[in-house]
């Protein structure tokens, strides 16, 4: 899922007390949670107001770029932060604006993916707009499609698409399908069913166009405009089929959809047999002896997504014929679920299985749950019943239990029992139940368990929910966490960490609280309830138990146990997952603890981790999560029993000067550090009463002279500012308030598996005090500033410093600066104008987080020149000082990459845990909060359009010359940190370019091979950010590509050294793989209508921004001057690769790059210069054959350029023919195309009859039926002249040119005619 994509409730569900002054569409209700949520409503209008004022004026003043695009990013942004809060009337423009910019015919493709994909964003949720409200054309989407997936000139390397144009261009019909008017239906069809002739490829696209266009949600009254004029006729089609061609599937597809869209309209019982069988056959499963499988079927079968959907749509009705059909399927698959069977048609079965259950969930939550919308509701008469529920599960349930131990895997089957468990609990659990229980005893088969055990997982919510379903469900949690306890193996990796997940998952849907003396005090409770009272009892077993299995875990982790002396000492993958398994578990259990569970788990981990010394690479990790995790549960008692331990046994420790100075620690020390480090990430608060004790610890150990001892004070230093400058949720307890009530008043046993109510969450926030920041600001002042200071004195040469304690005050730095980075104020500078000019404003979005900045704090690191003018081979300095920069650059609170994991993480929990069968955001109260903290997050990584000020400059100058620098290690880190800046700060590129072209000079002879190495790097970029050398844009191509040629006469280039090389190579090969044809024309004819009524609809208005006539003509001209600079700047790059290409000395290499970045320049729009066709025809005899083959590509695009326009004339069919047209379709020979057939008799043997007859150049017309509008070429005399003079050819055409050229090629031949 997107970031902030996941809608909050609609307009009126949310509390009471908001007045935006409109009915928002759809909001995210997430905002609404957050401490300073009052504040965002303010914000988000007038974010929306300058959206729409600064939209709105950039597509008056026809400034697609940089305005337009930069502030359609902006409002992609506003969705992800606020959702869709804006009113249907915005709503409504917005679209029909971007909507009317994608279909701008000449649009640079680059920007037409970027409208297209915020369009598509607008269009997602389509209950939001009726087709009452909107109406979409379909023909400039088709006419877009042809252009591009089915372009002329592309092959002809007239045109570069990137790849993933074809899927954006298809969502797009999709979202747009819904809001097609009435009679599109009808105009589809005569304009593709001409194209329906089996024996050409044109049947593959018509029926292509017709699943992808064809709308099938039209309201019941319209039907006879829809899918009434065509399924007969497709059906029939279908039907008349058996060789399974390329198409079917995509007629597939399309009834799939229109079953969907249409339950209870269509009668699908005549038909469902041969669906079946169709179905069965394309599974392509092996059958009898033979077993042959014919490769074409396997690419030709139907998409299982699209057979679920259309078998699901079937389902239910009178007939209950489907059904019988669907148990006929599964008994006659189920054997090929058995575990034994293996093969290639096993990832299709077992896909069938996940997403049967998936989409009749679906369906049940659409015909019982959710809200009714716009859309066609499903007739009572069609709605499945309870029966039908039942009749489904007890039919797909034996296939799904053995594939549950299948050699793919058992998370399709898990995903399956999850969604069957929530229709029919009683069915589903008990059968899991039962092959549970016996894997949870064996020893012996390690899979059985891990299998079993992750169904379970799936199950849990169900199953724990109990209901009237399943009410003895909840009696079986706990013989299951307590016969699970032993999988904590340290010696199977997999069944711990899938012991772990599932220990986790019941602790999180359960409060652990001992309820068993209830049953003295009441007499009212159910027999499960009285059963569940006594088994609660158990609770402080199995928790001092699991204790138990993690000490002997984590005994049998230490280094000493697990690596020889020479290994490295760092955790591996294994360990590091089993670190995170373990303390995410152990901190889930004690959230869900009782006080008196909680208070004896504590003494138990307290204990343990005082009476040993554990080593801090691996064990002593572990125990420390562990410990984090008690204090952070209650931290007012935790804190009391461990800081004053730790403090006291690492100032007995460091009372003697000489450990200071020690280079090998006693490990008591280090353990003890690494203890006090961990339990500071608390509650900020509970830390104050501390706060002398550990500044005293900070100043004794912080610059020791150990540097894993230094290392582990700076994380002291680090999780103490985190901890008190921060805004994060306090407690993640399943119920609001915890359960420290006594039990007379609050039974916990009602509140197993129960949802979090997301209007009365209740979260406990901490917000930083003032006397936090005090306390922050103190550190900071005391640790921080000195060394600043130290580093300003050694670089400017008034202090000497070793290289170690360059390195600790670095560390220092770096630590106070990623901890206290939330209130670091924003990087002071002057922006830096003149990069591109705009009539817009491209102004910064400025957030507010929670957090008032103090601005006189300012961090700078102005060593980098001294370093590596100085002590260049000090590299872990240097890496230190490349990650500061970075997080000067980037940081705000939180890493991009550490959010990313964490959205990932939350998803793919939500996913296991969600109930889509009632929706409506059931989701646990851990699991919301955990949803509003990213929401929080994401506001705080919202740094999109960035000004890019001096400040700014001067660092990316530094991590430049970091990245040309003498040490590969350096270099690398350096880019990586380079590319984050480059993608960060608004055009920021344009003014470093210069600078690393810098390097590439020919001219230059102070440049090193590492130098030109790290610029080659810098250019490439990485996987996923900027590629310096091919931005699309003209200014800054015409300098980067004529470098790159040119430098292969540079004194730093060697072709003898194999990296330089490969590095030109991957260049080459990234450009040619990225390039997109950039634009030459940039003008906007239309939207301008749009964008004044957008600026003048109210809510928020932005009438103020309204431009005068004199304003929008200057912008019309600045668009021709903009459009004429983009000729020249075209013209100007031909020619000087023209020129580097031809100059003395370059190495062939570099010829090659040239004459390939020279082919991409071809254009359908515009005739390559004349230059450039002569030199293109020259190479088509160069020694070289990769030369050859380029020139030759290249020729046949300039002849598609130059080729002549053919006139065309209309003719009627009917009229050649002279037979009238037939009151319907049929396919085949027929008397009115009579005349296009080969007839022997009538041949035109005279000039009259020759020019007389009427030739077709297509193949399929008149198969199926006659196009609507018929054109043909018309006869030779009105056709261009073949065989002209010179005197009549243009210079382009002028074939002087390629006889003054082939010359010496005709010699070539007749030797080579001789030796053969």
């Amino acid at each position: 899922t997107e970031p902030g994509a996941e809608g909050g409730a609609m307009a009126g569900s949310g509390p009471p007390g908001e007045a935006p002054g409109f009915v928002p569409q759809k909001e995210i209700a997430y905002n609404k949670l957050l401490p300073y949520g009052d504040r965002l409503e303010a914000e988000a209008s007038r974010l929306l107001a300058q959206i729409k004022g600064n939209l709105g004026r950039a597509v008056q003043l026809q400034e697609l770029w940089p305005g337009g695009l930069f502030w359609t990013r902006k409002l992609s942004t506003y969705i992800r932060l606020y959702g869709r809060k804006f009113s249907k009337e915005d709503h409504v423009l917005f679209i029909k604006l971007l909507y009317e910019l994608v279909t701008i015919p000449k649009l640079e493709i680059s920007m037409m993916q970027g409208f297209a994909r915020l369009l598509i964003n607008l269009l997602k949720k389509k209950e939001l707009l009726s087709r009452d409200d909107l109406e979409l054309p379909w023909r400039p989407l088709y006419e877009m499609l042809e252009r591009i997936l089915y372009s002329k000139t592309e092959h002809l390397g007239l045109n570069w698409f990137p790849n993933s144009v074809e899927n954006v261009l298809k969502t797009l019909v999709k979202s747009c399908r819904p809001y097609f008017p009435e009679n599109a239906s009808m105009e589809m069809l005569n304009e593709w069913q001409p194209l329906m002739c089996p024996f050409d490829v044109t049947m593959q696209k018509a029926i292509t166009y017709f699943e992808l266009f064809l709308p099938t949600s039209l309201p019941p009254e319209l039907h006879h405009k829809g899918f009434k004029l065509w399924f007969d006729e497709f059906i029939g089609l279908w039907f008349s089929v058996q060789n399974l061609p390329q198409w079917e599937g995509h007629l597939v597809n399309l009834f799939a959809r229109l079953a969907t869209d249409n339950i209870g309209y269509i009668d699908w019982d005549p038909y469902v047999p041969k669906i079946f069988t169709r179905i069965l056959r394309s599974l392509n499963l092996p059958v009898g002896s033979g077993q042959v499988l014919v490769p074409r079927f396997l690419t030709n079968a139907y998409d299982i997504g699209h057979a679920v959907m259309w078998i699901t749509a079937m389902m239910g009705g009178p007939s209950k014929l489907v059904q019988k059909h669907l148990s006929g399927l599964f008994n006659s698959i189920a054997s090929f679920y058995h575990p034994s069977n293996n093969g290639r048609w096993l990832n299709k079965l077992m896909k069938l299985l996940q997403r049967l259950p998936s989409s009749v969930v679906r369906r049940l939550h659409r015909e019982r749950y959710k809200k009714n919308t716009w859309l066609t509701p499903v007739p009572d008469s069609h709605k499945l019943t309870d029966q039908d529920v039942t009749g489904f599960v007890e039919c797909i349930i034996q296939p799904v239990l053995l594939a549950m131990f299948s050699k793919t895997g058992s998370l399709e089957a898990a995903q399956a029992l999850q969604n069957l468990a929530l229709m029919r609990p009683e069915l589903v659990i008990p059968p899991v139940l039962e092959k549970t229980y016996p894997a949870l005893e064996t020893l012996t088969e390690p899979h059985q368990l891990t299998a079993t055990l992750s169904c379970v997982i799936g199950v849990a919510r169900s199953l724990v929910s109990g209901g009237k379903w399943f009410p003895e469900g909840p009696t079986h949690m706990l013989p299951l966490l307590m016969r699970a306890l032993p999988g904590v193996d340290p010696n199977d990796f997999s069944k711990c960490m899938i012991t772990f997940q599932f220990i986790a998952t019941f602790s999180t849907l359960v409060p652990l609280v001992d309820c068993s003396s209830v049953l003295q005090e009441r007499d009212d409770l159910t027999e499960v309830e009285r059963e569940l009272c006594s088994a609660t009892a158990e609770f402080e077993d199995f928790v001092l138990q699991f204790m138990d299995r993690c000490f002997g875990l984590i005994e049998s982790s230490t280094l000493e146990q697990t690596r020889e002396e020479t290994e490295t000492e760092k955790m591996t993958h294994l360990e590091s997952l089993v670190e995170l398994g373990l303390s995410s578990t152990f901190s889930t259990i004690l959230t869900q603890c009782s006080k008196e569970i909680f208070k004896v788990a504590l003494e138990k981990v307290f204990n343990f981790a005082v009476s040993n010394i554990f080593e801090t690479r691996v064990a002593g990790r572990m125990v420390a999560d562990m410990c984090r995790a008690a204090v952070k549960c209650c931290p007012e008692e935790s804190l009391k029993l461990f800081v004053p331990h730790c403090c006291s046994v690492i100032t007995h420790l460091t009372i003697n000067d000489d450990v200071l100075h020690d280079e090998e620690l006693d490990k008591e020390l280090l353990w003890n550090l690494q203890l006090l480090s961990e339990i500071t990430r608390v509650d900020g608060k509970k830390l104050l009463p501390y706060r002398e004790q550990l500044v005293k610890i900070l100043q004794r150990t912080l610059h020791l002279t150990c540097k894993q001892g230094y290392i582990l004070s700076c994380n002291l230093l680090h999780h103490l500012l985190r901890s008190t400058t921060l805004i994060y949720p306090t407690e993640y307890c399943s119920v609001p308030g915890g359960f420290d009530k006594p039990l007379s008043e609050y039974f916990p046993i009602k509140d197993w598996g129960k949802p979090g109510d997301l209007w009365n969450l209740n979260i406990q926030w901490h917000v930083p005090s003032s006397k936090e920041i005090t306390f922050a600001y103190y550190l900071l002042d005391s640790f921080l500033q000195p060394e600043l200071t130290k580093l300003e004195h050694y670089a400017n040469g008034k202090q000497e410093m070793s290289r170690d304690d360059v390195q600790q005050c670095l560390t220092i730095v770096h630590n106070c600066l990623i901890g206290s980075g939330n209130i670091l104020p924003p990087l002071k500078g002057e922006r830096i104008a003149h990069l591109v000019p705009s009539l817009v404003s491209l102004e910064e979005t400025k957030l507010y987080t929670g957090i008032n900045y103090d601005n006189t704090l300012f961090v700078s690191i102005p060593m980098v020149d001294y370093i590596l003018d100085n002590s260049e081979d000090d590299t872990k300095s240097l890496f230190l000082i490349i990650k500061i920069i970075g997080d000067l650059l980037q940081f705000q609170g939180s890493h991009k990459h550490e959010f990313d994991s964490r959205w990932k993480s939350f998803n793919l929990v939500k996913k296991s845990m969600e109930n889509r069968l009632q929706g409506k955001k059931q989701h646990i109260r851990a699991l919301l909060i955990d949803r509003v903290m990213l929401q929080h997050e994401l506001r705080t990584l919202t740094v999109e359009g960035c000004e890019y000020k001096n400040i700014h400059q001067d660092m990316i100058r530094d991590l430049l010359r970091l990245s040309t620098s003498s040490y590969g290690q350096v270099r690398n880190k350096a880019q990586q940190a380079f590319f984050t800046a480059l993608g960060t700060y608004n055009f920021c590129c344009r003014d470093i370019i210069p600078l690393v072209l810098e390097f590439l000079r020919p001219d230059r002879h102070d440049v090193t091979q590492q130098q030109f190495k790290g610029t080659l790097y810098c250019l490439l970029g990485n996987h996923s950010g900027v590629c310096l050398a091919n931005l699309h844009d003209w200014d800054c191509i015409v300098q980067t590509w004529p470098a790159i040629v040119s430098s292969g006469l540079s004194k730093a280039m060697s072709l003898e050294k194999p990296s330089i090389v490969r590095l030109f190579d991957d260049l080459a090969e990234k450009i040619h793989r990225q390039y997109e044809t950039i634009g030459l024309d940039f003008s906007v004819k239309k939207c301008v209508e749009i964008a004044i009524l957008m600026q003048k609809a109210k809510n928020p208005s932005a009438s103020g921004m309204m431009l005068s006539s004199e304003e929008i003509q200057l912008g019309i001209q600045r668009q021709k001057e903009k459009n004429a600079e983009t000729l020249q700047n075209y013209e100007n790059l031909v020619n000087m690769l023209l020129d580097c290409v031809n100059q003395r000395n370059l190495p062939w290499k570099f010829e090659h790059i040239g004459i390939g970045f020279l082919s991409l320049l071809l254009r359908d729009d515009k005739i390559l210069p004349v230059r450039a066709i002569r030199f293109f025809v020259q190479c088509l005899n160069h020694d070289a054959i990769v030369v050859r083959k380029m020139a030759i590509s290249a020729v046949a695009g300039i002849l598609k350029q130059l080729k002549r326009t053919h006139k065309k004339v209309a003719i009627c069919p009917y009229e050649v023919s002279g037979v009238p047209k037939p009151s319907s379709i049929q396919a085949g020979d027929r008397s009115d195309n009579q005349w296009l057939h080969f007839d022997s008799e009538s041949l035109p043997k005279t000039k009259q009859a020759w020019e007389s007859c009427c030739f077709v150049e297509k193949t399929h017309w008149g198969y199926y039926t006659w196009p609507q509008n018929m054109v043909v070429y018309a006869s030779a005399e009105q056709q261009p002249k073949l065989g002209r003079r010179r005197e009549e050819l243009s210079e382009v055409s002028m074939p002087g040119f390629f006889l003054s050229s082939f010359e010496s090629l005709d010699c070539s031949i007749s030797r080579l005619a001789q030796i053969i």
